[in-house]
């Protein structure tokens, strides 16, 4: 049981959640025309794009109206001519020709993440029909992953299981415990069959062949929407090509340096300013006997990971219960099955094992090529000793897990060039959509990537908690103002703050 949760955990922040509907208000939008100062363009492909040859998607991705098609792009976009990689790429075709205005690019998020059948997920979850008018709504799956050319580390069952994210370290010594584990990951990924692929498995690598894609589908310009990771690939493709740019709603923010060492020890705030929202919920609903105070609940999330860091129960360890309380906090339809989980922990009743996701080999080894392949990380272990004995005082629910050591202190690859930096250099045509009480992407970084955008963006924010905004969230005022954009390109003037809207009461 340990072992799924600590997969959860590494996976958790993969894709933006569906949240229950509920009653809510609208807020109108007004245009807003601020530019920036134009950047340099950025260089065409050397080469005339490929052509897509729609047809029936691969079996696993096939969903109503979806088609999938291959393109193939430059292993290493700085010699277009030499070795190429095949990305799968999905379309969700609009039915309403005389309303079509372009292509809606979009990523659910990861790195790691297939996207191919998001088109269809949206289409049934939510996304406004004025939109699936006005777009053809395309997937893919980023290089590396899935259908896509893929890599690997050659992780055992006992490694995936495992997951990402290091154990919760409650001393120095844990921190060096885990370094030759994450060496040893490291090592592997570097010596995989796939190691070839790793300089050039990046989110800017990524990015460049979103404008091919672009170019294959025969548009001037694409919109995007992307959430989770996928608001820094959004963020990181309008910053390399701000003109090639239409409209980009980038959901449940990363701050402007991605996925680095910044954000993963973020998860540890991002919990805590969540868990309230389930604290509260708990104390509500006395029947799960976790306490009848936000205050008791808390007492009792800390009271069992004591326990469980002790003596786990059915093998569940304080690390995997404080990873599968992190994961459930992602929505709030979630927050029942979390209440009963921990009451479960507390009576001794029988817990059900999850099975390894399909697929989590590459899921997890794509997402240590970008995280690991993005950014430089700290090279030594003190480092992580005194990020882990910081992060363990200042947000104890997870500071000690995700501050700790992890396998991009030992990354074997030399990177291809520096991180890509966001600026406010470009036109004024960027939405931020983001909850106040995300625990996956916290409102501190989607306020530095504010920043680092200037004029060029408006930051919307939802006074509710979870990870997902847009088509998913309850918020009607958020949801409104994304669709208004999508559709006729009006944004707020400025940045807007949603009211909370009434809760489902169904919980």
């Amino acid at each position: 049981m340990r072992r799924s949760l600590s997969l959860a955990l590494a996976s958790a922040a993969l894709a933006v959640t569906a949240l229950p509907a509920s009653a809510s208000a609208s807020t109108s939008a007004s245009a807003t025309t601020t530019t920036g100062p134009a950047p340099a363009p950025a260089s065409a492909p050397a080469s005339a794009p490929d052509t897509l040859h729609w047809g029936p998607c691969p079996e696993g991705a096939a969903a109503p109206r979806l088609q999938c098609a291959t393109l193939d792009v430059p292993l290493d976009h700085r010699d277009p001519d030499g070795r190429r990689i095949e990305v799968a790429v999905s379309r969700l075709a609009s039915e309403k020709p005389s309303k079509r205005r372009g292509v809606l690019l979009t990523n659910p998020g990861g790195p790691g993440a297939s996207g191919l059948t998001y088109p269809a997920l949206l289409a049934v979850s939510g996304l406004p029909q004025e939109v699936l008018d006005s777009y053809d709504v395309i997937g893919f799956d980023p290089r590396g992953v899935g259908r896509s050319t893929p890599v690997t580390c050659d992780l055992t069952q006992e490694q995936q299981w495992r997951g990402n994210f290091p154990p919760y370290a409650h001393t120095a010594a844990d921190v060096a415990r885990e370094a030759g584990y994450a060496r040893k990951i490291a090592g592997q990924c570097g010596n995989a069959r796939t190691a070839w692929m790793l300089p050039h498995t990046t989110t800017a690598d990524t990015a460049r062949d979103m404008d091919r894609l672009r170019a294959a589908l025969g548009e001037p310009k694409l919109s995007y929407l992307g959430g989770s990771y996928g608001s820094y690939l959004g963020a990181v493709y309008t910053t390399l090509f701000p003109h090639r740019s239409d409209r980009i709603v980038l959901d449940s923010n990363l701050g402007p340096g991605g996925y680095d060492v910044t954000a993963m020890r973020s998860f540890a705030r991002g919990m805590e300013d969540r868990f309230p929202d389930f604290a509260a919920f708990a104390a509500g609903h006395p029947e799960y006997g976790l306490g009848t105070t936000p205050r008791q609940v808390t007492a009792t999330f800390h009271e069992l990971a004591r326990r469980l860091d002790a003596e786990p129960v059915q093998g569940v360890d304080g690390t995997a219960f404080r990873a599968y309380t992190f994961e459930k906090l992602y929505a709030d339809g979630l927050l029942p099955e979390l209440a009963g989980f921990w009451r479960a922990l507390r009576t001794g009743a029988e817990l059900p094992l999850p099975e390894l996701p399909a697929g989590a080999e590459n899921l997890m080894a794509s997402r240590f090529a970008v995280v690991c392949g993005d950014s430089r990380w700290p090279g030594t272990v003190r480092e992580y000793q005194r990020n882990a004995a910081v992060d363990r005082l200042r947000y104890p629910m997870l500071g000690g897990s995700t501050a700790s050591i992890n396998p991009c202190a030992f990354w074997p690859q030399e990177r291809t060039g520096p991180p890509v930096r966001i600026t406010g250099r470009g036109p004024s045509n960027v939405l931020m959509l983001q909850n106040e009480r995300d625990p996956g992407t916290p409102l501190a970084g989607a306020r530095e990537l504010r920043r680092a955008f200037g004029g060029r963006a408006v930051l919307v924010t939802a006074d509710q908690g979870g990870h997902g905004v847009y088509p998913y969230g309850a918020n009607t005022c958020a949801n409104d103002t994304a669709t208004t954009f999508l559709t006729t390109g009006q944004r707020p003037a400025h940045d807007l703050a949603c009211p909370a809207e009434a809760a489902d009461e169904s919980n």
